[in-house]
């Protein structure tokens, strides 16, 4: 879960490159399904931040 929340603030990264600057509304958040669970975010991309809002173990 850790490596796949890296690859989504990387990501985020490249996309939003001028952050602090942006105007507009924040893109929609999502699920990332990973081994054993899954994890919900959300980018908030004037204030530079990736939040994990809910993490889900389903035990598998």
């Amino acid at each position: 879960m850790e490596r796949k929340a890296a690859e989504l603030v990387t990501a985020a990264e490249a996309l939003h490159v001028h952050g602090t600057s942006h105007g507009d509304h924040d893109p929609r958040g999502g699920d990332i399904v990973v081994p054993g669970g899954m994890f919900t975010y959300q980018i908030v991309v004037r204030s530079e931040r990736v939040y994990v809002v809910q993490l889900t173990y389903l035990g598998w």
